[in-house]
């Protein structure tokens, strides 16, 4: 008896394997590069079943990010028995590592940010989301400190790709290069964490 062509996968195990494929397209080719055709063909399947699992491309895009995005928060959940500040370099520094093993992916990711709206409005949000976890952590929420991180947040985006681009530094350099700008920022806008 011949075996069929095709492998009939379990839902959650079709979507899982679609997102794993949705992770190195993005981070082989920018957003705009890829059409649902290239992916339902890439994956090996019908571009109606990639619309059943995911209504467009930029859903599919979403949920990869959600998928990354969960890997990263789990990294970078702070430590509630340490002091802010050391809660704050040990989240940095669990960030910038996984920047170190997705660096194609993380610069993909920021170059679609800078062309492609849906992508910015991505972007955007996990930077919203970050600000305000971040003033939440620091205990410093004034409109001062607002801007001053949500300033600093994108000035991490720039140090990054420069990182990721020349590796002219290691981890340790860049932490203390964000650290110490983002206590800069914060110590001008009269909100400095009180270190230790």
């Amino acid at each position: 008896m011949a075996e069929p062509a095709y492998t009939r996968l379990q839902n959650d195990e079709r979507r899982r394997r679609l997102l794993e494929l949705g992770e190195r397209l993005f981070t082989e080719h920018a957003y705009g590069e890829l059409s649902m055709a290239r992916i339902a063909r890439e994956a090996g399947i019908s571009k109606a079943l990639l619309y059943h699992y995911f209504p467009s491309k930029r859903d599919f895009f979403v949920a990869t990010l959600a998928s990354g995005a969960e890997d990263i928060r789990r990294r970078v959940e702070p430590d509630p028995d340490l002091p802010p500040a050391q809660a704050l370099m040990g989240s940095l520094d669990a960030y910038l590592q996984w920047i170190e093993e997705h660096a194609d992916g993380y610069a993909k990711l920021m170059e679609g940010a800078a062309t492609e709206a849906d992508v910015r409005e991505i972007v955007d949000g996990v930077r919203d989301a970050t600000a305000d976890r971040l003033l939440e952590g620091l205990g410093a929420d004034t409109p001062a400190a607002r801007v001053a991180v949500r300033g600093w947040l994108w000035f991490v985006d720039g140090v990054c790709l420069e990182w990721v681009a020349r590796r002219e530094l290691d981890r340790g350099q860049v932490l203390g290069l964000l650290l110490g700008t983002l206590y800069g920022a914060l110590t001008s806008a009269g909100a400095a964490p009180q270190l230790g």
